[in-house]
């Protein structure tokens, strides 16, 4: 007599697939095997025959012990029980069962699409996803950026939804909504959150210096969704158009889609162009404008330097040299010219002001300190040299410092 040489093993099988089922008979002889679907009761082999008319259902043997069930391209519907029957009297039967797993597939009702909510407003998103076993629903920003979900600052949420009740511009950006059974392949849905908010304005550079002559180029950068309308205002609050003078321009930052760097380049600045200039930035929800203050740096001036010549002076007979070498200064005329002492540096060329010829003669002329000179008479005296006594010409250098 036939008898079965071991159990059916259960089949787990994804869809789309083929399924193999093995029922071994040891001992057959003249009987048959045949193949039944248990829920429906339907006879889909006899032997080496198919009967069903599902093409994708075949039969195959080894030797007439190994009785192979083949099932092609494997459908959510196949999964159940499968029974292989020996027609003895009475009938022997056994049965396995034909699990079928579906990968997840993100379904288009129930799921959130791309939204654009206000700032400080509240946004709901929804995932919903089919597949055998039942789906896990996991939540993630796009490129692993963390965020803020009331309070608490994540990089996932598990559900099918989940809600940030208070949403700032920080929140803005693509949402992925990631589906998984452990069926191969995993599948995700990208959602993208657009936050409108009225724009603000940030000025690193609230002051700026340039020389006459030269080019500056000012700087704000604002944020706006959606993208403002920006453009700068002159000191008259004129607005600047680009032209040879001014070039106003906007740049979008990296990265970004509601940051952008405004810029005004002023070529060869002019005395009329310091002042405060004002970058404005608009949309449909407000506007903000702050200002950038350019001054004026003075150019350096430029030092000229003057080589005096050489004079032979005579000994002083009236005073004491101190002990420490005072500096040399230049040579003057002197006299007494309506009543009144006064020095004539006529002998150095080129020099307008007497305090900084003064201190260009000597090199490090100080008011109030003693130094040596030597004086000339001849103009209103008897003529010949003399050395001017170290009091009196630091009395008059002091003089001519006060």
């Amino acid at each position: 007599m036939p008898k079965f040489g071991e159990p059916i093993a259960n089949l787990t099988v994804a869809v789309g697939r083929e399924a193999v089922l093995t029922c071994i008979v040891e001992d057959l002889g003249a009987y048959k095997v045949a193949w039944l679907r248990v829920d429906t009761q339907t006879i889909l082999t006899i032997h080496s025959h198919v009967i069903t008319k599902n093409h994708r259902i075949g039969v195959s043997h080894s030797d007439h012990r190994t009785w192979y069930l083949h099932i092609k391209e494997i459908r959510q519907a196949d999964r159940g029980w499968y029974m292989c029957q020996i027609n003895t009297d009475p009938m022997k039967s056994q049965m396995g069962f034909l699990d079928v797993v579906v990968p997840p597939d993100i379904l288009d009702a129930g799921t959130s699409t791309d939204m654009t909510v206000r700032e400080n407003s509240s946004a709901i998103f929804w995932c919903a996803a089919s597949g055998s076993p039942s789906p896990n629903i996991t939540w993630k920003r796009e490129n692993n950026l963390s965020f803020n979900i009331n309070g608490l600052k994540t990089q996932t949420v598990d559900g099918p939804s989940f809600n940030i009740s208070k949403v700032t511009r920080h929140h803005m950006g693509a949402y992925l909504c990631i589906a998984s059974n452990g069926v191969p392949p995993t599948v995700s849905k990208r959602i993208r959150l657009s936050v409108e908010f009225a724009p603000t304005i940030q000025v690193e550079k609230q002051k700026q210096g340039v020389m006459e002559g030269d080019d500056v180029t000012l700087e704000c950068l604002t944020e706006a969704f959606p993208k403002s309308v920006t453009y700068w205002t002159s000191p008259r609050r004129e607005v600047l158009s680009k032209g040879s003078k001014f070039e106003p321009a906007t740049e979008e930052v990296p990265l970004s889609i509601v940051k952008s760097k405004m810029k005004l380049t002023i070529r060869s600045v002019s005395i009329e162009d310091f002042g405060t200039y004002t970058c404005v930035s608009k949309n449909t929800l407000g506007e903000a404008e702050a200002t950038v203050k350019l001054n004026q740096i003075p150019r350096p001036t430029t030092t000229v330097s003057t080589t005096l010549p050489t004079t032979t002076t005579s000994k002083p007979t009236t005073t004491t040299e101190p002990t420490t070498k005072a500096p040399k200064v230049a040579v003057v005329e002197y006299g007494r010219p309506n009543g009144r002492l006064h020095l004539d540096y006529n002998e150095i060329p080129h020099i307008p002001d007497h305090r900084e010829e003064a201190a260009r003669a000597g090199g490090v002329v100080k008011p109030g300190s003693l130094y040596e000179g030597t004086m000339d008479r001849s103009r209103y005296g008897s003529g010949s040299s003399t050395v001017m006594p170290c009091h009196l010409l630091a009395f008059l250098l002091t003089t001519l410092f006060i």
